[in-house]
Order: C-alpha cells, then sequence, then structure tokens
C-alpha cells in the first residue's frame, strides 16, 4: 500500500467531506439511509480512536423538497432560503444518526471571512480544537444563509482543506458520487482510474468535468483543486465515492490517493497561501519567476512587469507568470499606486526608502507546478 494510503488509514485526526449528491436527491431531499450509512463509517473510525471533523455539504438541497421546489435554485436569496430550511432538517438528521453510537455532533456554520481573517481563523481553530477534546463530532458547512457571493468558499471542497489544516489533521477524505479522479470524463466509458497522484506532473492533460446531479456547486474540479491545495500543504488526501465511505475509512483501498508535500507549511503561510484574500496581481518576468519559485527569493521591483489591482502596502496579492499562471501569493509592501515607477528598475536606480523587496522571502507563499 502506498505511503498516501498508510497515512490516511493511521490517522488520528481526520476531516471527512460528503458532498450533496451523495445524501440528497432532487426529488426526495435528504437520504437518510445514505447518510446512516456515513455515520456507520465515522463512528467506526472513531472507534478505533481517531477524531473526525465532518464537513457536510446538502443543505440546500435536503431544503429543496420541503420548499416544494423542483430543483437547485439559480438566485442566491432561494438558495438562502433553501439552506434555512434544510440546514435545520441536515442538523437534526446528523443527531440522530450520530446519537445511535452516544456521539454528540457539534454543529460549525463558517463563511469565508472565518478563514480569511486572521483573528477569525484563530478562533475557529480553539473552537475545533476544544469540540474534539469534549467528544464530540464538529459537523462543518458553509453558512449558505448569510453567504454573498462575495464570501462564499464556492464550494465545500476548498472548505475542507481549508479546515484540515486548521485543525492540523492528519488526512482529508473527499467522498462524492465518483469513486476517485479519472483521466479524462467516466461518462464517456473510455477512460482510466488513477489510482495514485505523487505530484503536479501526474496531472497534466486530464480533463475533468462538473458532477451531473444538478445538486452541489464542486465537481471533479474543485475536488482536484482541494486535493491539491491540501497535498501541497503537507496532508495526504483520499478522494472515494461515499458508498464505499467505510473502506475509505478504514483500510483506505479505494479512490485515488494524493501523496502529500514532504513538509507541512506552517499555519501562517497555509493562510497566506490558500485561505487569504487578494487584491491584486503583480506580473513577473521569466528571472523573477524563477528566483521567487525555484531559488525562494524575495520578489524585487526589477523582476515586475505590471501591476493589477487596488491594493495597499500589507494586503495579499498573487504573482503570476510572463504565462498568466498564479506561480505564487504574497504580502506586498508597497500601495499599488507606489508600484508602476519602480517596476523593472533595480534597486541601485531607486530612492534610498524605497530600496526594499516589493515582496519579502518571508512573506511570499510559491506553488509547486
Amino acid at each position: 500500500m502506498s505511503v498516501a494510503r498508510k497515512a490516511v488509514a493511521a490517522a488520528e485526526r481526520l476531516v471527512v467531506k460528503v458532498g450533496s449528491s451523495a445524501l440528497t436527491t432532487t426529488g426526495d431531499g435528504l437520504d437518510v439511509t445514505r447518510l446512516n450509512a456515513l455515520v456507520d463509517a465515522i463512528a467506526t473510525r472513531i472507534a478505533a480512536g481517531s477524531q473526525i471533523v465532518l464537513v457536510s455539504s446538502g443543505a440546500i438541497g435536503a431544503g429543496l423538497a420541503p420548499l416544494a421546489l423542483g430543483k437547485r435554485p439559480r438566485d442566491l436569496a432561494t438558495q438562502q432560503a433553501a439552506a434555512s430550511v434544510g440546514q435545520l432538517q441536515l442538523a437534526h438528521a446528523y443527531a440522530e444518526s450520530f446519537g445511535r453510537y452516544s456521539l454528540t455532533v457539534g454543529q460549525v456554520l463558517l463563511t469565508s471571512d472565518d478563514v480569511v481573517r486572521r483573528a477569525h481563523y484563530r478562533n475557529a481553530q480553539r473552537t475545533f480544537s476544544r469540540l474534539l477534546a469534549l467528544g464530540a463530532v464538529p459537523v462543518v458547512n458553509e453558512n449558505d444563509t448569510v453567504a454573498t457571493e462575495e464570501i462564499k468558499f464556492g464550494d465545500n471542497d476548498r472548505l475542507a482543506a481549508l479546515v484540515a489544516h486548521l485543525i492540523g489533521a492528519d488526512a482529508l477524505v473527499l467522498l462524492s458520487d465518483v469513486d476517485g479522479l479519472y483521466d479524462g470524463d467516466p461518462r464517456s466509458g473510455a477512460t482510466s482510474k488513477i489510482a495514485e497522484v505523487t505530484g503536479p506532473a501526474d496531472l497534466e492533460g486530464i480533463a475533468v468535468g462538473m458532477s451531473s446531479s444538478g445538486l452541489g456547486t464542486g465537481g471533479m474540479v474543485s475536488k482536484l483543486a482541494a486535493a491539491r491545495t491540501a497535498a501541497s500543504a503537507g496532508i495526504p488526501v483520499l478522494l472515494a465515492a461515499a458508498s464505499e465511505a467505510a473502506r475509505a475509512l478504514s483500510t483506505a483501498e479505494v479512490g485515488t490517493a494524493f501523496r502529500p508535500a514532504e513538509s507541512r507549511l506552517s499555519a501562517r503561510r497555509f493562510w497566506l497561501g490558500y485561505a487569504a484574500g487578494t487584491r491584486g496581481r503583480l506580473h513577473l518576468d521569466d528571472g523573477a519567476v524563477a528566483a521567487v519559485v525555484r531559488r525562494r527569493r524575495s520578489l524585487l521591483a526589477a523582476g515586475i512587469t505590471g501591476v493589477d489591482g487596488d491594493f495597499e502596502a500589507g494586503d495579499v496579492v498573487e504573482l503570476v507568470d510572463p504565462a498568466q499562471r498564479v506561480v505564487a501569493r504574497g504580502v506586498v509592501a508597497f500601495d499599488a499606486g507606489e508600484l508602476p515607477e519602480l517596476i523593472g528598475r533595480s534597486s541601485h536606480e531607486l530612492p534610498e526608502e524605497q530600496r526594499r523587496e516589493v515582496v519579502h522571502a518571508d512573506d511570499l507563499v510559491p506553488f509547486r507546478r
């Protein structure tokens, strides 16, 4: 068995994420039989000594039937209304199901502000730690009832990756209606499942699509992004079908495993690289990309070719290469208005008070490619 699968099987603290399509159906809403099967698998793993945080989609899907909505609504107000109704049903169903094992459930509703803002991030961290110490099972969902387009995570897969790092999880398990990552659309029939992803090179040329259930917001695109986020931060990931939850949470010999990076990012660097909101972009030449990404050096004005956005010193910005690919994120040391007259100039050409790094290496997170 691979290193990643062994790590998932032996993890003492896990985040398990389950998608809407694995828990709900368009016509009937919440499927209690499926939910109970998931809880059975989680409770068995907890009985074996692990701590688990469950990130669960399904609030909007669970609210469709009670509100006589035939399909997932497109407008934000109706989505929030469905979430308001469905969240109660989902929480009640989990409380009853885990109650069969005398396990207490704690509901945690998050918006992106809770992980983007450092003070909120630390508070969420303390809440999770206390719930787990008290023996409760935290059940997490995006707070769809109040989230707006500007503060939405976009999908619970990304939320699960962020929570996994936030709580110091040993592994992340993503459960959905698909049994792993394929080298094409599995509905076409002419594809093969990828058992192991050891690094970015394994994903070159892989075409992934959205879920066809119409219930969720993610699909394989978001699951792959979440898996890469967690693995890059040093967390092993298993992507599997919710129907195989028992095996995924025991032997881990199903689905697709993602090997983690050798070192785990600190909480601050993970926040900087994956959780913090960005306010602009700095365009880099090839030399600056090599310095920042490969040699882990600070970004100097000489390597910048362009500036986008309205940001201030201390904001987080994206660093992009000549092909417009994001290669790093970092805390910028200048306001957007100050940079145009500095870019492309060597340090000795600048006034003494401006001879500093635009993004210091200590405040910069390069991305693996």
